[in-house]
């Protein structure tokens, strides 16, 4: 399948986020009501094949639809390299599954998640354990909130 408007994705019951980084991929999960994202897991990435195949048994261990792929657009709006490399790899995912996808601007996801832990206290060897996967949780939040925005549901 190929990616889509995140209006599409309304209609799916389970929604899977990924912040796709060079070292790792922070996975968080939706509940089916679209309502609450969750973190989930961090992949160390090593070969795409790898790191592909984690990410699809994750998807299907929770009955995953469709994918919402965070895009690290830059603080102007731009995309750079780092959008190009995250295009390719939502792009390569796809080719190897058919599975609904869209995209989703995580401008200032790990900063806010790290500033919570910042405030919560946590240790920095804690926080680099979990910032990955609360960052897709956010980046899914906020994808989701969106969606019952367009449907007209209260947030």
């Amino acid at each position: 399948m190929a990616i889509i408007d995140l209006e599409a994705l309304a209609t799916r019951a389970r929604l899977m986020a990924l912040d796709v980084g060079e070292k790792t991929v922070g996975i968080a999960l939706g509940t089916t009501a679209l309502a609450l994202a969750s973190p989930l897991e961090t992949i160390r990435r090593t070969r795409f094949a790898a790191d592909a195949q984690r990410i699809f048994a994750l998807a299907d261990e929770h009955g995953v639809d469709a994918l919402v792929v965070g895009l690290p657009v830059n603080m102007d709006g731009s995309e750079g390299r780092r959008c190009q490399s995250v295009r390719q790899f939502a792009a390569d995912l796809l080719a190897r599954r058919d599975i609904a996808a869209a995209f989703w601007d995580e401008r200032l996801s790990t900063a806010a998640v790290t500033r919570a832990m910042i405030e919560a206290d946590l240790s920095r060897r804690k926080r680099a354990e979990a910032v990955d996967r609360l960052a897709a949780a956010y980046i899914l939040q906020g994808a989701l909130d969106r969606i019952r925005n367009l449907n007209g549901e209260p947030g």
